[in-house]
């Protein structure tokens, strides 16, 4: 097998992957800090039916930001492990955001004000019951 990139399908969009000697030196790291991070959690690759580690262009781009952190800003692994977990969830926020934003766009764009409902009335209305007989 060759050290270089592969693509997840045939399709038109390729999605690249590099097995973990090819992941370190882009990164700039040792492999066996790469399987470090693994295990601690902070970046997960994909794995092959063999067991096989397989990283991703962004796994790469978040070892280095891991290595950042680590070596410029002197955040330990706990904490960046941290700071990965809370970026995540903002990013899912924001997703989440963008889908309700176009959700709204696209309710907005089919309000009929003739289709509302009717406003409440506030008048009072006296009952009396009817005369038996």
């Amino acid at each position: 097998m060759s050290d270089s990139p592969r693509s997840a399908s045939g399709g038109g969009a390729r999605a690249e992957f590099f097995m973990i000697s090819v992941a370190a030196q882009l990164a700039g790291m040792h492999a066996q800090t790469l399987r470090t991070y693994d295990r601690l959690g902070l970046v997960t690759p994909q794995r092959t039916s063999g067991g096989g580690r397989r990283y991703s262009a962004r796994d790469v781009e978040l070892l280095r930001e891991v290595q950042r952190l680590s070596q410029d800003e002197g955040v330990n692994l706990a904490g960046i492990k941290r700071i990965i977990e809370l970026t995540n969830q903002v990013e899912a926020l924001q997703q989440r955001v963008e889908e309700m934003s176009a959700e709204l766009e696209r309710l907005r764009a089919g309000y009929r004000p003739d289709l509302s409902p009717p406003q409440r009335s506030t008048a009072l209305v006296v009952w009396q019951p009817r005369n038996r007989r």
